[in-house]
This record gives C-alpha cells, structure tokens and sequence, in this order.
C-alpha cells in the first residue's frame, strides 16, 4: 500500500532532482557549455545510460552533437557528426517526444554507424523555443529494467523545457559578448584614427614646411626636421600600443609573464611610468587567465589615455583564497558615484568579463584622485 505521505515524499525528490538539474544548467553561460550540462543532467535525472543532444543547422546537418556515456574513443570510431535522417529526421519535423521499447524494430532506425553503442529502450523530447526547435534531447538504455516511462516522458519534457530558457540565454550572452567585441574593435578604430592619423597630417605639413626652406633657412630646416622625427617616433609609439591592444593575448607562459611583457611595452611606448608588482606563484584556469588579462588591458588603456596618469601600478596576490588583480593610477579620477563617465570607460565590459567567470570588479574613484580597478577570482 502507498500511503499519500510516500507519494509526497516521491514528489518531493523528484523536484528536487529536476531543481538541482535546472541548477546545473542555468549556471552556465557558454552555449557549448549549456549543452553539456542538459544532456549530463538528464542522464542522471532519468538514470540512463546513454543520452545526446543535436542541434541542427541549415544544411541537413547538425550545428553541435553532445554525447553522454560515449568515451572519446568510441566518439571517434562512430564517425563524423549524424545527419538528419532515420529517427533524428522524423523528431525534428515531427516536433513531439517519442518514447520506445525498442528502437531497433523502428522504421526510422536506419543509417546507424557499425560502431555505434547498441540501443534498446529510447526516449526523445525536442527543446522548443516557441514553434523553433532548438535541439532535440533524447536518452537510450535505462539502467533500470523496464524502459523509460509517461513519468519519465512527462519528467524529461518538463526539463526540456527550462533547458530551452538556458539554451536561449546563453546564445544571448555569446551574441552580446560578440557586440561587446566589435564595439571594442571599432572603439581601437577610432583611436587609432584620432591619435596616429592625426601625427601622421602634422608630420607631413612640417615635412613640406622643411623642404620649402631647405635652401633658404637651413638652420630652421634643422628644427622642422628634428620635429618631424619626434612626430614620427610618437606616431609609431601611439601605432604600436594600439596594435598590441587589438592583438589577441597570448597567455601560453601564464598570467604573470603575459602581463609582464604587456607593462614593459606600454612603459617604452607612453610617457607615463607603468610598473608591475605580482605574485609569480598565482596559476588561474585558462578562462579566468584571459578575463584577468582583459580587464587589466581596458584599465591599463583608460588610465594612460583618459586620467592622464603619470604612474600606473598593476599589482596581482592572493587575499583570502582569492587572487587579487589591481590596476591603480595617479590620474585625474572620476565620481564613481554617478556611473561610467560620458564617452565611455569599458566598465561594463569589465563587470562583465568578471561576471562570467564568477569574480567581484569594483572601481574606487573620485575626482582628482585616481582610480583604482579591483578584480577579485576565487583560486
């Protein structure tokens, strides 16, 4: 006999397992990511051996495969990405869950490669936007006897469903990371417009300002000629700092070495003294690395192009099992208090980067009284 407490008390674990999975999910903002998470959360949320998910492209194809209870090895014998045909083909157009005893005995199970893991008891929920289909999210091989269920079915539709929320939201963060990048790039555009296009006009009036007076006034020829070489050295100066800040940063030697070599190049290439104080123990994981570099990228720009700094100090520690990344100037400062300054400072890019992997950025300000940009990661 199965008292009403007992089926409470299976209610209750079963939202339970269907939170944590959305949990799971959901903390993540990478699309691949996303998919990785679905498919590993509902193999465990169903207890099935094996379980996929296909997100298809425009040419019959499909965009990303993610596989769970597939060893690389076995990935690699199984061939290229499938196709949409057979049983793939006919959820995708069909846009309904499909729940089998045995998939073998299908019509639609054709086209399978030989390496292929066998197959029995299926079950298959398309994640929907609306009328699109996202993806399809299907499960094979029960490890308990019997097949998959309605309860399962109902239970997989029911995560398909909050998989579709974070499917959709994380191609809403790539798409706007993507914006936040070709702002940046044109924003690099613009300066490199405004602060070598600019020397290079002036280098070239005073370049024909020297050649009209070559013969006339060769001691005056003298000082145009001396100032079209200092124009020259601080349009290539202004060139190369803005040509390292489009390169990608190349983190292969670490966080601290890379940084390194980013200081001593901006301290040749600006007035301003830049200088490096760091921890030569602190590792981050690769990601965190890249933010890292980044936002001290953007506050290094900011303090030697806006605040007018005459000393910058990037200083990197530990403090509390955190790694602490610091980037402070002498310059003019800004009221922290009333948001990013007019014209813009990167600072909700920075917020950003330091959001997705998880760190606190803070920005102490005030006017006439330097700034300092704060990134604390978790180690």
């Amino acid at each position: 006999m199965v008292t009403d407490e007992g089926c409470r008390g299976d209610q209750g674990a079963t939202l339970h397992a269907v939170s944590s999975a959305v949990l799971a999910v959901t903390r993540h903002l990478s699309v691949h990511e996303v998919l990785q998470v679905i498919v590993r959360a509902a193999a465990q949320l169903l207890d099935a051996r094996y379980a996929a998910l296909g997100v298809p492209d425009d040419e019959g194809s499909f965009a990303e495969f993610v596989v769970e209870g597939v060893s690389e090895e076995e990935w690699e014998r199984i061939g290229p990405l499938p196709r949409q045909h057979g049983m793939l083909a006919a959820m995708l157009k069909g846009g309904a869950p499909k729940r089998l005893g045995d998939i073998r005995k299908e019509a639609e199970f054709e086209g399978w490669p030989v390496a292929h893991p066998v197959l029995k008891d299926f079950l298959g929920v398309p994640i929907r936007d609306g009328e699109d289909v996202l993806g399809i999210v299907f499960l094979a091989n029960k490890r308990r006897p019997g097949g998959f269920t309605q309860d399962d079915e109902d239970l997989l539709t029911l995560f398909a469903a909050h998989a579709a929320i974070a499917m959709a939201n994380a191609r809403l963060y790539e798409h706007n990371r993507e914006l936040t990048v070709v702002a940046e790039r044109n924003r690099l555009a613009r300066e490199l417009h405004d602060a070598v296009a600019q020397k290079l006009f002036s280098l070239r009036l005073t370049a024909r300002t020297a050649s009209a007076l070559a013969e006339r006034d060769p001691v005056r020829t003298v000082r145009e000629l001396q100032q079209v070489e200092r124009l020259a050295a601080e349009a290539l100066a202004e060139l190369r700092a803005v040509i390292f800040e489009l390169r990608p940063a190349d983190l292969a030697d670490g966080l601290v070495a890379s940084l390194r070599k980013h200081v001593e190049v901006l301290d040749r290439a600006h007035e301003s003294a830049v200088r490096l104080c760091a921890d030569e123990a602190i590792v981050l994981p690769e990601a965190h690395e890249a933010v890292a570099f980044r936002i001290t990228q953007e506050a290094l720009y900011n303090a030697l192009r806006h605040a007018g700094a005459s000393t910058v100090q990037v200083r990197l520690r530990t403090e509390d099992e955190r790694a602490v990344l610091e980037v402070s100037d002498d310059g003019t400062g800004f009221d922290a208090s009333e948001g990013e300054p007019q014209g813009g400072l990167g600072l909700t890019s920075m917020r950003e980067r330091a959001d997705s992997i998880g760190g606190d950025l803070t920005i102490d300000a005030a006017p006439g009284e330097g700034t300092t940009v704060r990134l604390e990661v978790p180690l």
